[in-house]
């Protein structure tokens, strides 16, 4: 499979250029690598649902070149990092769900540049196993997780391990103590059994 990189501030950031790539140094990761040729989603693909993605996402944490993001289950806590040194940006937020196939970011990010709302979301098909995504609104479908698994699907990418909470609580004071606005308000737990 043929394979290049597309940066994270193009998936995740339209629209807040002012702070990405100077202030931020990428919003959300680095390079992420995708299939060249165009994926057509099956027509019989169909949404995943809130439970399904849930299980897919929960207590994981997305690795990225630069970076990763965590879906903490408690909660539904989203904590985010990218960069070092004085580059370093990290998020804090939420992940939310819905039943058509829908995953959501909503964070803080805080940076050299100062602090600012982001809002992403993916959308998920499945098909006999398969697991499309695509940012949205104008992302391009890729396969995301192949139902025979593909070392490189972007799903092997998802793993237990925590390595996010160190990075966050260790670019965090600097951050706050420079840039952050007091209005900034920390996230807010998911109600029980909501997605």
């Amino acid at each position: 499979m043929n394979n290049h990189f597309i940066d994270w501030r193009h998936r995740l950031s339209d629209g807040i250029r002012p702070f990405t790539a100077a202030a931020f140094g990428l919003s959300l990761g680095c390079g992420w690598a995708f299939a060249t040729e165009t994926i057509a989603v099956p027509a019989q693909a169909r949404a995943m649902t809130a439970p399904e993605l849930y299980d897919l996402y929960r207590d994981k944490t997305w690795q990225w070149s630069d970076g990763a993001g965590r879906f903490q289950e408690k909660g539904r806590i989203f904590r985010a990092w990218s960069g070092n040194a004085t580059n370093a940006s990290w998020a804090e937020g939420r992940w939310t769900l819905t039943d058509d196939g829908r995953l959501c970011l909503r964070a803080i990010w805080h940076g050299p540049g100062g602090s600012f709302p982001n809002k992403t979301c993916f959308r998920h098909m499945l098909h006999e196993g398969t697991v499309y995504q695509k940012k949205e609104p104008s992302g391009a479908w890729y396969v995301f997780k192949h139902a025979a698994p593909d070392k490189d699907d972007e799903y092997g990418k998802l793993v237990m391990q925590d390595t996010v909470s160190a990075k966050v609580m260790a670019y965090r004071p600097v951050a706050q103590a420079t840039t952050t606005p007091k209005t900034v308000p920390l996230p807010t737990p998911a109600p029980i059994g909501a997605f």
